[in-house]
């Protein structure tokens, strides 16, 4: 690691009964906290320091993914942890198989888009992504990455 170079975040799986944290930092952010506790989205703590620095989720759709709920913290917000939430899932995304990564989102378009991420017709998204809840709150655009 160079010097000033911080470590990348240590994702922490939650259980259900763990995501109160999760929930209050999405609302804090004005994020949707609709669908938290389904037991089929998975989602981690992130902690740099030992401390928390954000959270992100994914559901998994065969080999689709959705990627949801990426919060960084506001005290360590624009030092690229959430790049780094973000990679991390991704990671998590191929191991489990998936081809690609879906989301929606309403402002933070150009942050996926310098990930790689390309904006998509909502039709274009495999039917589970589609009917899946947290792909058909109101955000403005979904987007997509090939895990190739």
């Amino acid at each position: 690691m160079n010097e000033g170079q911080r470590p990348v975040p240590v994702p922490l799986p939650l259980a259900v009964s763990e995501r109160e944290g999760l929930v209050a930092a999405l609302a804090k952010a004005g994020l949707s906290t609709q669908e938290i506790n389904t037991e089929s989205a998975l989602f981690w703590r992130f902690e740099q320091d030992d401390g928390p620095v954000g959270f992100g989720g994914l559901e998994i759709f065969g080999d689709h993914a959705l990627l949801r709920s990426v919060v960084t913290l506001p005290p360590v917000r624009n030092r690229g942890i959430g790049a780094h939430i973000v990679a991390l899932m991704e990671t998590e995304a191929r191991i489990r198989g998936c081809r690609t990564v879906w989301l929606a989102t309403d402002d933070a378009t150009d942050f996926f888009a310098r990930l790689g991420y390309h904006a998509c017709p909502r039709s274009e998204a495999p039917k589970p992504i589609r009917d899946a809840a947290a792909f058909q709150d109101d955000a403005e655009a979904a987007m997509m990455k090939r895990m190739d």
